[in-house]
């Protein structure tokens, strides 16, 4: 059985070089420009998924989480390959349930490496597929002996790890406590970011500002112009998405999903 590979990434230098080396060594290889593409994807005829973390659009890592909750999917191996160099981004990869993470530019011998190896890891070998070994249950394509146990790989969220809050092109990232507009980092205050959060979190409903505050301040005493003062600023800085927190006379503010 021929190994299926999916290449995910927006520079299409990235998906040939890596289509070309991989096909080179006897994979099939799929390419998608972006993670939406590849959602559209039957993804469970794939052994193997190299994805970049930085797309226009979703990027690599809200891609993985939906593939780690999915449980049809959530055994497939990922691999990273990003820019992005710095250990936060590294552990957090891993954290979701990355099996590796490579860093770009890369040597193609190194990713060829890697990627034999998660394959060895994550499945058996092809003297094993070939014998007709029954299938790993919930990974589609993978075989292994009778009686040996099926490989593991880390579940997508890991002890303490909260997944993304989107809203179109706004995502809060809860683990690093940051915001971003179409892959731009907002800058909030600590009770701006708990202000949108609470927002985004609870849409299409009006709070009183006496809920406000006990869900964004706690046990903290604020007026309600400090409340109306944070919401202004808030609502100023997630542009074009400001008008989507509204104020009702009388009753509080919340936030509005458009209904186009």
């Amino acid at each position: 059985m021929r190994i299926n590979i999916l290449v995910i990434d927006d520079e299409e230098s990235y998906c040939e070089i890596l289509k070309y080396n991989l096909e080179k060594e006897g994979y099939e290889v799929d390419t998608a420009d972006s993670a939406e593409t590849a959602l559209g994807y039957d993804l469970r005829k794939y052994q193997l998924i190299l994805v970049d973390i930085m797309m226009e659009r979703m990027g690599g890592f809200d891609f993985a989480k939906r593939v780690r909750n999915n449980p049809e999917i959530e055994n497939i191996p990922i691999i990273f390959c990003s820019a992005l160099n710095g250990e936060d981004e590294k552990v957090m990869g891993l954290n979701i349930g990355a099996d590796d993470y490579i860093t770009k530019p890369f040597k193609n011998a190194e990713v060829i490496a890697r990627v034999k190896a998660v394959l060895r890891r994550s499945a058996p070998s092809l003297q094993t597929i070939r014998q007709g070994a029954p299938v790993i249950q919930g990974v589609p394509g993978y075989q292994m002996p009778v009686n040996q146990a099926a490989p593991t790989t880390p579940k997508a969220f890991a002890a303490g790890f909260e997944p993304d809050v989107i809203y179109k092109q706004m995502r809060i990232d809860r683990n690093k406590k940051t915001c971003y507009i179409s892959n731009q980092e907002v800058r909030l205050s600590r009770k701006e970011f708990d202000l949108l959060l609470f927002f985004l979190s609870n849409r299409d409903r009006i709070h009183s500002r006496d809920e406000i505050m006990d869900k964004v301040w706690g046990d903290v005493e604020v007026t309600d112009r400090a409340v109306d003062t944070n919401i202004a600023r808030l609502r100023k800085k997630i542009e074009p998405y400001g008008s989507n927190i509204v104020t009702r006379q009388g009753f509080g503010y919340g936030f509005k999903s458009d209904t186009e």
